[in-house]
């Protein structure tokens, strides 16, 4: 059974960047973080991942920074689907798959062989998608899962 995040981010594939104004979905995946951007064009995969897991009743890490997920929940040996997977370019430089200068980036896993990570995710090209990333030029640096849902308060 597929987790609710993973639902919630499926139903958004195909948001993608405005090339004039802004993308008001986009700004609302930034209005999760601390950054708070004003346009779709800074890096929103952080965002993107924020805004699926408090949707599904979870804290997300509250911040812009794809590598903030190393620090965030519960980690797994072995990664399951929908789980959140940290990856880095392993060549410094822009990345245009992911939008990253960092070369961090953040997104759900789907899938991996031993060539190719398959992960659904915010910014992968400037949209929501699903999107191969090869491992001969990525580094897996994590698969990570929330820790427990928000804390209802009773009414």
């Amino acid at each position: 059974m597929k987790p609710d995040w993973l639902l919630i981010a499926e139903g958004e594939v195909g948001q993608h960047e405005e090339r004039e104004g802004e993308n008001s979905h986009i700004l609302e995946y930034h209005s999760t973080t601390s950054l708070r951007a004003t346009t779709d064009e800074v890096p929103w995969c952080s965002s993107f991942v924020n805004w699926c897991l408090i949707k599904a009743g979870f804290k997300g890490t509250n911040s812009a920074a794809a590598k903030s997920w190393l620090k965030w929940g519960v980690s797994l040996a072995t990664p399951t689907e929908g789980c959140i997977c940290i990856i880095k370019k392993k060549v410094a430089g822009e990345d245009s798959s992911t939008g990253s200068s960092s070369g961090y980036h953040v997104g759900f896993w789907l899938d991996e062989d031993a060539d190719i990570l398959t992960m659904l995710g915010g910014n992968q090209s400037d949209q929501v998608k699903v999107s191969r990333f090869k491992k001969a030029s990525y580094n897996v640096l994590g698969y990570k899962v929330p820790r427990a849902p928000i804390q209802k308060e009773a009414a």
